[in-house]
């Protein structure tokens, strides 16, 4: 059966929605604009720390079904430059899930020069999240 998608979401019926530990997941797909560079024309590094962390936390929240909160930046390696108009791809891998903790590596991809396409990896970063509940304290991980 072929996946369709969905009018209502656009996610393909048979996806799930429970990531598969192990298994790399495209969650984020961004361009950096002008607004985002330093004086060197390049992408500022916190803001691709900021992106990562926001993509880095969707399988997270997802596994725990609620609210997750960063507790660790075990790794971050800047690898090339990112520059405006690269096309970013954010591909989560869960690493490891704890009682209370999510672990993630996350790998950033760069589309570059439409006239000669070509990907290169830009960053690749691996954080750890903490399940909370409404009061901001660490609750179980639901499997």
């Amino acid at each position: 059966m072929n996946a369709e998608l969905s009018p209502l979401n656009a996610m393909p019926q048979e996806a799930s929605l429970t990531p598969v530990p192990g298994q790399r997941e495209l969650v984020l797909r961004v361009m950096p604009m002008p607004a985002d560079s330093n004086a060197n024309g390049d992408i500022f590094g916190g803001w691709i720390m900021a992106q990562v962390d926001i993509a880095g936390s969707i399988l997270p929240a997802r596994i725990s079904r609620g609210r997750v909160t960063t507790v660790a930046v075990n790794e971050f390696v800047f690898k090339q430059p990112v520059s405006i108009g690269d096309l970013l791809s954010f591909y989560v891998t869960v690493t490891r899930v704890g009682r209370t903790s999510v672990t993630v590596h996350v790998e950033v991809l760069a589309e570059r020069d439409p006239e000669n396409p070509h990907v290169v990896k830009v960053t690749e970063a691996n954080l750890t999240y903490v399940a909370i509940d409404r009061d901001g304290k660490p609750r179980t991980v639901v499997s």
